[in-house]
């Protein structure tokens, strides 16, 4: 089974500065716990470009959540398979500019995780609503 998450954050950022901290992979590490971002494909992001999130406090407590980006519309619209043997599903936001330079950001994944039971997904879809809605508000954080 499947965790749908939806996230919705309006920010005084420009779509243009939305869209460079949300495509920042390697700072997704810094606002997700316990996790470093590595891209395995030479710059610049486009459709191809292939990282993985690595999550855990060690080598053996952990694992690799690899993804490929499938869509780049910059600055609108980004789409993510996760093609891990634990983490699968797909992750995709879109910048839209709103009146006065700010912008909303709407951030979409279905998350599913290998071997855990259907009956999880209340459980998952919780903790992956904080967990990225946590990740969003930190990299849109505008320091003041």
């Amino acid at each position: 089974m499947t965790a749908r998450i939806r996230i919705v954050r309006d920010t005084p950022l420009s779509a243009d500065e939305a869209w460079l901290r949300l495509t920042d992979w390697e700072r997704h590490g810094d606002v997700v716990p316990l996790t470093r971002v590595t891209v395995t494909t030479p710059p610049p992001t486009a459709a191809g470009t292939v990282f993985t999130a690595r999550t855990g406090t060690a080598r053996r407590f952990g694992f690799d959540d690899p993804m490929e980006v499938v869509a780049w519309q910059p600055p609108h619209r980004c789409r993510l398979e996760k093609r891990g043997r634990v983490v699968t599903g797909w992750a995709e936001f879109e910048v839209r500019p709103l009146g006065g330079g700010g912008s909303r950001v709407e951030w979409r994944e279905e998350l599913a995780v290998r071997g855990l039971p259907g009956a999880a997904d209340p459980v998952l879809r919780i903790a992956g609503r904080w967990m990225f809605g946590r990740a969003v508000d930190g990299l849109l954080r505008v320091k003041g």
